[in-house]
C-alpha cells in the first residue's frame, strides 16, 4: 500500500474537523488510503452514497478493481454518481484502464491521473455543497449503520465463502491439483 504523499497532512487534515466525508476526500487525495478506509468503512451504506463513491475511488487507486467495481454498481443510481458520471460504463472504463496500466503497463499514465482527479474533485464539489465547509464538532450523524442485508453480505464475505477469501483458497485447491 502506498504512504501518504505528505505524512505530515494527515493529522491537519483530521484536525480541519471537516464532515467526515470531505475528511475521506481529502486523505484520499494525500494518498492516505488507511486514514480514508478508517472513515469510509464507517460510512459505507445507503443513504451514505457519496461516502460509498469513495469507498470505490479508495479500492480503484488500492489496486482492488473487483471490489472497486461494486462499490461503482452499488452507486450507479444515485444523485452522486449521475452528476460525477456519464454512466456507470464510464466509470467502469477508468477502472480497466488503470487496471491495463498497472498489470500490462499498457496505457496512459496521464490520461488516467487526469480523469481520476477529475473524479474526485466533482465528488468534493459535491460534498462541499451537500455539507458546507463549517467545522463539525459532533460527526455521529455522519456515521451509518450497515443494514441486515449488507451486515449479512459482509458476513458471507469473511466466513461464508463467498468473497475475496474464498476466491483466494479456490486458486490455491487448484494450485494443489496441478
Amino acid at each position: 500500500m502506498a504512504n501518504p504523499t505528505s505524512p505530515s497532512l494527515t493529522a491537519a487534515i483530521s484536525s480541519l474537523s471537516f464532515h467526515p466525508t470531505l475528511e475521506a476526500a481529502l486523505h484520499i487525495f494525500n494518498n492516505d488510503l488507511p486514514s480514508a478506509h478508517f472513515l469510509v468503512r464507517h460510512m459505507q451504506a445507503p443513504p451514505a452514497y457519496e461516502r460509498m463513491l469513495l469507498h470505490a475511488i479508495l479500492h480503484r487507486i488500492e489496486g482492488d478493481y473487483d471490489n472497486a467495481r461494486a462499490w461503482y454498481k452499488n452507486v450507479a443510481d444515485s444523485e452522486v454518481f449521475t452528476i460525477v458520471w456519464d454512466g456507470e460504463e464510464a466509470a467502469r472504463d477508468l477502472i480497466g484502464q488503470a487496471e491495463t496500466l498497472v498489470k500490462n503497463g499498457e496505457g496512459s499514465k496521464q490520461e488516467s491521473e487526469k480523469e481520476s482527479l477529475r473524479e474526485i474533485k466533482a465528488v468534493v464539489d459535491y460534498c462541499r455543497v451537500r455539507f458546507g465547509e463549517e467545522e463539525v464538532r459532533n460527526a455521529i450523524g455522519a456515521w451509518v449503520k450497515p443494514g441486515e442485508d449488507h451486515r449479512k453480505m459482509g458476513e458471507e464475505m469473511v466466513t461464508g465463502g463467498k468473497g475475496v477469501q474464498a476466491i483466494l483458497r479456490q486458486d490455491l485447491q487448484i494450485e494443489e491439483k496441478q
